[in-house]
């Protein structure tokens, strides 16, 4: 039987001139979109920080140095959104120019059309999950250390973020486990108590304390003292902390699950749960890193049916707002999920891919309903 050339069309293998015709057309876009969109994250987040920014008095080299550090963490953001627009207006301009019409005319589906921003979208998605797990982990830290250390003048209390945090008091030293933001709670403090010599004094066991309005509230503790002679006697007491740490100046501590790669992450979570510590906010951060670089997959399987419309090919304007509709809806759902997983509504597994999941459906619909 003959092959007709609808029929090789369809059968075409991937890399053909078509397809680098259309993946150099999406590149171009999205090298522009990727720029444009992270200047305006930029903008915006130094808009949004400035009054702390000038409160501080840092000289603008060291503003400069902040966001040259953020700025792997922003385009990882962001990349997503320039995969939607690039894929809109690509598509879009084909269609407009009748060159959609005219593959289409030789048999080729607009599943096959797409086909190469697929594979793109894939190796983009790839490709963020490895630049989060090597380049945005270091970066983020040291942009958190310039804003805390440098911007916000805040001394370094430890090198772990919310664990293991060593704080030095007056004639003591504070061993604090682990402080969870959310709660403004510490759990398991250790406070040693110094003699001139700097010499071991007492050492004061508290299981947790919570922040009330002015001071760090303990239910109760347990002292050990140690006398000249060696021994150890111990006493129930209700111990202040001499900590003059407020929560907000431990949060500026805190580090983000940015600043971990998922591994790193997985590591911590482990950690914490050989210490009964609740890790629920952590795991839904953790499965986020493994949901998040999806999203290019899912704009292209999203936008490709837009793109391809008379009706939208023909009005850049409406592309503009369909590509701002559906990247306005993904994330206010990642949001609102994420929210819900970080208090403990949901399981972590959901939360952070249940937008995916969504959107990918409503995708599916569209871009195999497409004829």
């Amino acid at each position: 039987m003959a092959i007709t050339s609808r029929d090789q069309y369809r059968m075409m293998p991937l890399g053909g001139i078509l397809d680098r015709y259309i993946s150099g057309g999406f590149l171009r876009v999205f090298g522009i979109s990727l720029a444009v969109i992270t200047g305006l994250y930029v903008t915006a987040d130094f808009f949004e920080r400035i009054g702390s920014l000038l409160e501080s008095g840092a000289p603008v080299s060291t503003i400069l140095r902040y966001f040259m550090f953020k700025a792997p963490l922003l385009i990882s953001r962001v990349v997503g959104f320039a995969t939607l627009f690039s894929t809109l207006f690509c598509l879009g301009l084909l269609a407009r120019t009748q060159e959609i019409t005219a593959i289409r005319s030789s048999g080729v589906s607009v599943q096959r059309i797409a086909l190469p921003l697929l594979v793109l979208a894939l190796c983009l998605s790839g490709m963020t999950f490895f630049w989060n797990e090597t380049l945005v982990p270091i970066f983020s830290r040291n942009a958190q250390q310039i804003y805390r250390t440098e911007i916000k003048q805040k001394k370094q209390l430890s090198l772990f973020g919310t664990r293991d945090i060593w704080i030095r008091g007056d004639g003591s030293f504070i061993n604090i486990d682990n402080f969870d933001p959310r709660t403004n709670t510490l759990n398991g403090v250790t406070v040693f108590t110094l003699n001139r010599d700097f010499s071991l004094r007492s050492l004061i066991e508290i299981p947790s304390a919570r922040w009330s309005i002015r001071n760090w509230q303990t239910d109760g503790a347990v002292e050990w003292e140690l006398h000249q002679d060696g021994k150890l006697t111990r006493r129930d007491s209700i111990a202040n902390i001499p900590i003059t740490e407020t929560p907000n100046d431990l949060k500026l501590l805190a580090r983000d699950a940015d600043e971990f790669s998922y591994f790193d992450l997985q590591k911590q979570i482990g950690d914490m749960k050989t210490k009964g510590i609740d890790t629920i906010a952590i795991e839904v951060d953790l499965q986020g890193k493994l949901a998040i670089p999806v999203v290019s997959f899912l704009m292209v399987l999203l936008a490709t049916p837009f793109a391809i419309k008379r009706q939208m090919s023909n009005n850049i304007s409406l592309s503009f707002g369909i590509a701002m509709v559906i990247a306005f809806g993904y994330w206010v759902l990642t949001a609102f999920c994420i929210s819900l997983g970080h208090s403990g509504a949901i399981p972590a597994l959901p939360a952070a891919w249940i937008p995916n999941l969504i959107f990918s459906m409503i995708g599916l619909y569209f871009f195999t309903a497409e004829e």
